[in-house]
């Protein structure tokens, strides 16, 4: 019997591993282009690639911790989805007490994620986290 473990992916396997189910949340990246997105992520933005694995990848989350003059030190989550298949079976919320914990051994002052307006089910997985709404997210599209 296999133990989950969570990791912050590094090597190109590990981050490809995660594509499958990010491609659940980010269907317009393709496979080919992941794995070096992700690194130029992390080079540019600090972001790390997190994933749940309980024999495969079950759970991933894309974060990055930085200080801003709104929120202090702070961690933000761009990316946590789980595996559609295994949703509601407690992955997500493993990986997202997993990205709480994380912010506070780095002494994060907050914690903040977006989500879009449709994604009813992850707002009550996000409330039921404790987690409050506390403002409007504006964007433009520039291309």
């Amino acid at each position: 019997m296999t133990e989950q473990r969570i990791i912050i992916a590094a090597t190109d396997e590990e981050i490809a591993n995660c594509y499958p189910v990010m491609a659940e949340l980010r269907p317009h990246i393709s496979a080919e282009e992941f794995v070096e997105r992700i690194k130029h992520q992390t080079q540019i933005a600090d972001y790390r690639l997190a994933c749940l694995i309980d024999v495969e990848v079950k759970a991933v989350a894309g974060y990055r911790i930085s200080q801003n003059l709104a929120w202090g030190n702070f961690l933000y989550v761009d990316d946590l989805v789980s595996k559609s298949s295994d949703r509601s079976k407690g992955y997500g919320g493993a990986l997202f007490d997993w990205l709480v914990g994380h912010a506070r051994e780095n002494d994060c002052e907050q914690f903040h994620l977006d989500s879009g307006v449709q994604r009813f089910a992850a707002h009550r997985f996000y409330l039921a986290k404790r987690m409050a709404i506390e403002a409007h997210h504006f964007g433009m599209k520039l291309r």
